[in-house]
């Protein structure tokens, strides 16, 4: 008998880090994510977080550098919101917090598109992304045929 196979979705991610109390104190903070739990594994330590229970992000504190945008690997992380309301919010929580941003404020997706949202980078400089898939329509684009991400 051939096992049904589902289709897949992201589990969770794993993020790479240079010092575990400041990214951990950042996705707390800066984005509502819930300790989960934490430890240590021979010379490096972990922290796992999430959202009502569910895993969403572990750090692992065995990064020696900042992230690296050309070096193989995690492009950007994206995050979805319900509404532009949401991630306006997010925004205003965000720049209290003092971090730094990709573009200012809410950028569509693409010229005209009804998805968008906001680009900023976490204490390690990994880019991150919180969209919503409307409402962005009136927003301006990063540039001209920008690509949905948001980074180049």
């Amino acid at each position: 008998m051939t096992a049904v196979i589902s289709k897949l979705r992201t589990g969770h991610v794993g993020l790479n880090v240079t010092d575990l109390a400041r990214s951990l104190a950042f996705y707390r903070d800066a984005l509502g994510f819930e300790p989960l739990g934490e430890g240590e594994e021979a010379d490096r330590r972990f922290a796992f977080l999430g959202q009502d229970g569910e895993l969403l992000l572990t750090l692992w504190q065995q990064a020696d550098g900042a992230y690296a945008p050309a070096a193989a690997g995690l492009h950007h992380l994206a995050l979805s919101a319900a509404t532009l309301d949401e991630v306006r919010a997010y925004e205003e929580r965000l720049r209290g917090l003092g971090v730094e941003f990709a573009y200012e404020g809410v950028v569509a997706h693409g010229e005209g598109r009804a998805s968008g949202g906001i680009f900023f980078h976490d204490p390690d400089g990994t880019r991150l992304e919180i969209s919503a898939p409307a409402g962005a329509e009136e927003a301006p684009a990063p540039v001209p045929g920008a690509p949905t991400c948001g980074f180049f």
